[in-house]
């Protein structure tokens, strides 16, 4: 009987005069009947390799009626539930790897969500760079001028403070900014005497209301303008206030980031759920990675969802997002009706209980990205 295999199509190539006496890939002693290796499963196949057949091999892979995309994608949405079930219990290969299959959903979606300029349109809402106040240095210029007495000289900066004032708060700038950007090193000087908290919220304050109105851009620049330490307290300050400037200025680029990241997140988020599945159904013979298999492939067809989703709003500029998040959330009790065969009372007292810990944790993993996100932006 002729060797068969599951994941290289059959192609002419496969034809006896092609066919050699051992594998060219793993050396197994092969019959010229044999059109794939019994050891490795590769075809039996002796021809050169041309460009045709190259992209014959690759696309036979994905198009073809039974592979294994194909047979994972209509079970998936056809079968809730039950290719988990088919999965765990040992029909692995005519299915792609759950993980595997979900990273390449997250990928596709990420490259959507990535051509997708529609956030980009919020950037008009951001706030533009204040013209700089403070190119002049009136300290060193004041030196330059001789004073009859002292008398003078604190006539003179009384009027420069004045003037500084009255020029930043014509501007709009709030009285809390105008004093800052009166003396910048005074202000600093005074805040460094707060405690730990309280002193790295103000400096974050005093770092952006100068990048704001002033021309810094880095780090290195404030610390020299300003005379003070490079520690990591006034750095992390100093980036945080970067960070948010530029988020005032292009709000409409942070979410495009921020949203593009979700994706991702989902794979350090979904281990999390699945231990609180294992707990809700810790009665049933189900290991921990059983669970974890039922989250990805549920997750998988949240992503396809969300894909079509997309697709549709772009070619028909319609929002069709609630309708397919509705279309989850009946999907997702069948999946769990069918995986874990209870009772229709039980499945949605578990269903309600599932999704408010997954919400809670959504929240808590959508607030840490926020956090990483702004920190790093």
């Amino acid at each position: 009987m002729e060797n068969q295999s599951t994941t290289t199509p059959a192609t002419e190539n496969n034809k006896l005069q092609y066919r050699g006496v051992h594998c060219l890939n793993c050396g197994h002693p092969l019959n010229l009947s044999d059109k794939y290796c019994s050891n490795c499963s590769q075809a039996n196949n002796t021809k050169k390799l041309s460009l045709l057949d190259f992209f014959e091999e690759f696309l036979a892979n994905y198009v073809s009626y039974d592979s294994k995309l194909w047979k994972t994608l209509t079970a998936l949405l056809l079968r809730p539930g039950k290719i988990t079930r088919e999965y765990i219990s040992g029909k692995r290969l005519s299915y792609t790897n759950p993980f595997r299959f979900l990273l390449s959903l997250a990928i596709i979606y990420f490259l959507i969500i990535s051509f997708n300029n529609e956030f980009e349109s919020f950037n008009k809402y951001g706030t533009e760079k204040e013209t700089p106040f403070l190119n002049v240095d009136f300290d060193s210029e004041l030196d330059k001028i001789e004073f009859e007495n002292d008398e003078e000289r604190k006539i003179a900066l009384a009027h420069i403070d004045s003037l500084k004032l009255n020029r930043f708060t014509k501007s709009g700038i709030s009285e809390k900014d105008s004093v800052i950007l009166s003396d910048p090193k005074s202000y600093l000087n005074k805040i460094n005497k707060g405690g730990v908290a309280e002193r790295f919220f103000e400096k974050m304050q005093f770092f952006k209301t100068i990048i704001k109105h002033d021309t810094i851009y880095y780090f290195e620049e404030a610390t020299t303008k300003f005379n003070m330490p490079n520690v990591t307290e006034n750095e992390m300050s100093f980036n945080l206030a970067n960070s948010l400037a530029d988020i005032e200025k292009r709000p409409g680029s942070f979410l495009s980031s921020l949203i593009s990241k979700l994706p991702l997140t989902t794979f350090f988020f979904l281990p999390f759920f699945s231990f609180f599945i294992w707990m809700v159904y810790i009665r049933k013979k189900y290991t921990y990675t059983d669970h974890l298999i039922f989250s990805f492939h549920n997750q998988s067809l949240l992503f396809i969802l969300l894909i079509v989703s997309n697709l549709i709003n772009a070619v028909f500029n319609f929002s069709s997002e609630g309708f397919f998040i509705l279309i989850f959330a009946i999907y997702l009790y069948k999946a769990m009706r069918n995986f874990y065969q209870q009772r229709r009372v039980k499945t949605v007292i578990k269903y309600f209980f599932l999704n408010t810990i997954f919400f809670i944790l959504g929240g808590i993993a959508i607030t840490i990205l926020i956090a990483e996100s702004v920190f790093t932006y």
